[in-house]
């Protein structure tokens, strides 16, 4: 829209509804000679666009309204951001908002819970699903444990003999290292074939292979013709695309009907893929997707199953893509499948993410807090990447049987009840102050009589080289990812100098190439002069 003068804002009224802030930016002259009548903003905005924020609390309304799904979702500083744009005069100073709320100068950990009602009661509307669907059944969720193959246990012993001494405490243990080892453990979990040499080939081919060398796919392939069977249509959500590559191999062969979504997505394939899984009478079967880009704001509640191929390390990434199926206008109910490999680090990363997701609920009732302070320390990893070593050491067989499928959904709903009953059991101050499981720190590889700390590495990993791409791969950035998620920042750097200011030219633009020429000779010249190489 546009103002030719400034008289018309007051000889005008305007009906206008606006989706996004954005316009006012352009707009600046007329922003303020306006006073709306009501004033909705998305709350997810206000607190993580920062300048973004500050220019809306410059906009003058009678009345403002947030509108958001999610209350909380990292911290109270983000509520006190939402109060502050509601009520500037009354919460000006965020420091003494942190200040009220600081629990460790409350004498009673529930006097947090009764101040936050007491400052909220006015000012929250709060309208859960079950609150206004009332036809809207329960999600159930199902644990599947997995055992390991006779290929995963392999590539898995040897990713831990390749930092033999970090894990028996006796070498440098970095976060990052860490992390790293971390990160190879839960590529093993998911499938072998994510390493470099694991495929058989070339030539290779998608056939019987790909599901007997990963436990998470032979389940798999043994539940899909189960809810076929019974007419229900899957999501299956996962951590990494190149998961997803694998998977769409799989589903190729066994051609199944599949629609698949990840960051690497364009907008309209994006829409087009929804549009086509949500039409009547779809012979779309299932949806595939990266957790964090198909996992918000995205209607899939044509679905009824969802399968957590992985899990996230924020218990709430995987909760909204739990709600991509199970929001209003489900007429089933959904079934959730997390798999987990037992006996491996991903039982750990499951356990710490119930925990945070049972202090969350004991902190603010049905609410999503994240204590920021309850980060991922070394010690916690170390335990992490030792819980289950030793059976890994011991066993040099595959795990894994050829049960029914109903066996398996069976002893998964038990194990899933008891972690469900061990989590009850915590309390808020027991829940902050709670941590895996520690291990000892002299040596786990001692079994049976043979020292395998002795024993040669498998010359497959050697030399530890990254996977290559698939065919059909999109670009994933996992080092970045983890860093996210265990809140660790990149190493710093130091800064190259900062180049002269260019004209922003494009190929598509046709200038002559002698133009490029100059432009890079400039650039040459700047960084011989600083000395920079």
């Amino acid at each position: 829209f546009k103002f030719n003068h400034a008289s018309e804002v007051h000889k005008n009224n305007f009906q206008v509804r606006f989706i996004s802030c954005s316009p006012f930016t352009a707009y600046k002259e007329t922003q303020s000679l306006l006073t709306f009548q009501m004033f909705f903003k998305s709350a997810n905005e206000t607190t993580q666009q920062p300048s973004l924020s500050e220019m809306v609390r410059e906009i003058r309304s009678q009345n403002r309204l947030l509108l958001t799904g999610t209350p909380l979702q990292n911290n109270l500083h983000e509520l006190w951001a939402l109060l502050n744009f509601l009520l500037p005069d009354v919460f000006s100073s965020a420091e003494d908002f942190d200040a009220w709320f600081n629990s460790n100068n409350l004498v009673e950990e529930k006097q947090l819970v009764e101040r936050l009602h007491s400052v909220l009661r006015p000012f929250l509307l709060r309208r859960l699903k079950s609150d206004v669907e009332k036809g809207l059944l329960p999600k159930k969720e199902t644990k599947i444990y997995v055992g390991l193959t006779k290929m995963q246990r392999s590539w898995y012993t040897n990713i831990l003999m390749k930092d033999i001494d970090v894990v028996n405490g006796a070498g440098k243990s970095d976060k990052m290292r860490l992390l790293n080892i971390l990160m190879q453990l839960r590529k093993c979990c998911n499938h072998p074939y994510l390493f470099d040499g694991a495929e058989p080939g070339p030539p290779y081919t998608t056939d019987q292979h790909l599901v007997d060398n990963s436990g998470k796919l032979r389940v798999l392939d043994k539940l899909l013709p189960k809810l076929q069977e019974q007419d229900s249509r899957v999501l299956i959500f996962s951590q990494m695309t190149r998961v997803l590559d694998i998977l769409e191999d799989y589903c190729l062969w066994k051609q199944y009907n599949y629609c698949r979504l990840d960051g690497q997505t364009p907008h309209e394939e994006r829409q087009i893929s929804i549009n086509d899984f949500n039409m009547p009478n779809s012979e779309k079967f299932i949806f595939m997707l990266s957790t964090r880009a198909g996992g918000l704001g995205i209607n899939l509640a044509t679905a009824d199953i969802v399968i957590l191929f992985d899990s996230d390390w924020n218990p709430q990434v995987d909760l909204q893509a739990m709600d991509r199926a199970h929001r209003i206008g489900q007429k089933k109910q959904v079934q959730i499948f997390r798999f987990i490999t037992e006996s491996t680090v991903e039982e750990r990363i499951v356990e710490r993410a119930e925990m945070k997701l049972r202090l969350d609920n004991v902190v603010i009732q049905q609410g999503r807090l994240v204590d920021p302070n309850l980060k991922v320390g070394k010690q916690e990893m170390l335990s992490m990447i030792r819980h289950g070593a030793d059976e890994v050491f011991a066993s040099k067989d595959c795990e894994l049987t050829d049960e029914d499928i109903d066996v398996i959904l069976k002893r998964g709903a038990v194990k899933t009840a008891e972690l469900e009953e061990k989590m009850k059991q915590f309390g808020e101050s027991t829940a902050k102050k709670l941590t895996l499981d520690s291990v000892p720190v002299e040596s786990i590889f001692h079994f049976e009589g043979e020292n395998y700390k002795e024993k040669q590495k498998f010359p497959g990993v050697s030399h530890w080289i990254e996977p290559p791409k698939r065919e059909r791969k999109a670009n994933y950035a996992v080092d970045a990812y983890f860093r996210e998620a265990l809140r660790i920042t990149e190493p710093k750097a130091p800064k190259a100098p900062r180049p002269p200011k260019q004209p922003n030219v494009q190929d598509y633009q046709f200038f002559p190439p002698r133009l490029f020429e100059l432009l890079d000779m400039e650039i040459y010249a700047f960084r011989k002069n600083i000395g920079y190489k």
